[in-house]
């Protein structure tokens, strides 16, 4: 049985950072691992993910430049460092894994697995 356990999210000020990690159990490591954001009443929407050899990799617009994905597969654990925060990050943040991350770059919001969720509050 597969199961993803996100950790890290809490409060922070704009401008802040912090660091989401997502840890896996029972999924093999071909799978890609992303984290999808869903503000409230809103969709969610993918923002980065992680394939098993780093290589295949994806950063939402909204992201880029201030998020970072970083993945080890012996630990089959994925960080998502989140700098330069903005209240719009605010939100529900679900790891999820999935084959490939080209279906979240085209705007797919399937995946195979999903977390259960850490919430990030960004206000001051």
């Amino acid at each position: 049985q597969v199961h993803l356990v996100e950790s890290g999210g809490g409060l922070v000020q704009p401008g802040g950072s912090l660091t989401l990690s997502c840890t896996a159990s029972g999924l093999e490591d071909v799978y890609a691992i992303g984290w999808f954001h869903q503000a409230p009443g809103k969709d969610g929407a993918a923002i980065p993910c992680i394939g098993r050899n780093h290589g295949n990799m994806f950063y939402a617009d909204s992201v880029k430049g201030r998020f970072t994905i970083s993945r080890d597969n012996a630990k089959m654990t994925v960080w998502l460092r989140m700098d330069s925060l903005k209240p719009d990050d605010s939100g529900l943040y679900y790891c999820a894994a999935d084959i490939l991350c080209s279906g979240w770059a085209a705007g797919s919001d399937r995946a195979d697995y999903w977390g259960q969720g850490t919430q990030v509050t960004v206000q001051g």
